[in-house]
Parts: structure tokens; sequence; C-alpha cells
């Protein structure tokens, strides 16, 4: 194995969003592309006002969430947050988060350690409303 791997997260990872999830969303997860080992790295491209059905939380991942271009609001348990180009946010892993893009959608980069899959996906968790 190489001292280092180089790709282009768009281009060269699949979008592992394409047929699974709603029309708005692309998610190239980069961590078996890249031989991550000890981290992972997520590119996602949301459409305008696109949110995923579903918030989620973890067991023991900690994420960092980049926004790139666009805008988002991200719902922190009870709390909604602006995120802009390049605010980063922290989440720890029992943290229940889910994500909206703004009206010119968003760009973001997430950021994690690949654990075992330890996600817990919560259906229904974003309100509709607003």
């Amino acid at each position: 194995m190489s001292g280092y791997t180089k790709l282009n997260l768009r281009d060269d990872v699949e979008d592992m969003a394409a047929g699974r999830m709603p029309p708005g969303i692309e998610a190239h997860f980069a961590k078996q592309a890249l031989d991550c080992e000890k981290s992972g790295v997520t590119y996602f491209k949301l459409g305008r006002d696109f949110h995923p059905p579903f918030g989620h939380r973890h067991a023991e991942q900690e994420e960092i969430y980049v926004i790139i271009s666009g805008s988002a609001i991200l719902k922190v348990e009870d709390e909604a947050i602006e995120m802009g180009p390049l605010d980063a946010i922290r989440l720890a892993p029992d943290t229940t988060r889910a994500l909206r893009a703004g009206p010119d959608g968003c760009e973001l980069i997430a950021f994690g350690a690949p654990m075992r899959q330890d996600a817990e996906m919560l259906p229904g968790w974003w309100p509709e409303a607003g």
C-alpha cells in the first residue's frame, strides 16, 4: 500500500444515495476509496431545501461537518443552527442531528472515524413544517 491515496470526492467515489434516497442528495463515502484506517470522509451535495427523511446519531463516532458552498440549517437536538460557507461544527456521537439545505442547496464535507456501523437512523425525526 502506498503512503498516500489521492482522488476526487465527487468524480472518483460512487454516489451511494443514487437509487437509495429521494432525489436531491448525493453522498460520496470515501473511506474505502481512500484506504482510510483511522478516519473517514464523505462529500454530500444537497439540492435546494432538501433534507433526508431521518435524523441520526452514533454510538461512538464523533463527526465534523464543513459547509463548502450554499447554506443549511443543522438541527441539533432541539436547536436549529444556521450554517454557511466554511462554517464547521463538531457533533458528539450521541447528539441527534439532521441537515436541511438552504434555498440554493449546499455542499459539505463530513469527517469521522470509521467505527463499525454504529449509526442509528431516526425516521421522521425532522419535522416537515418549517
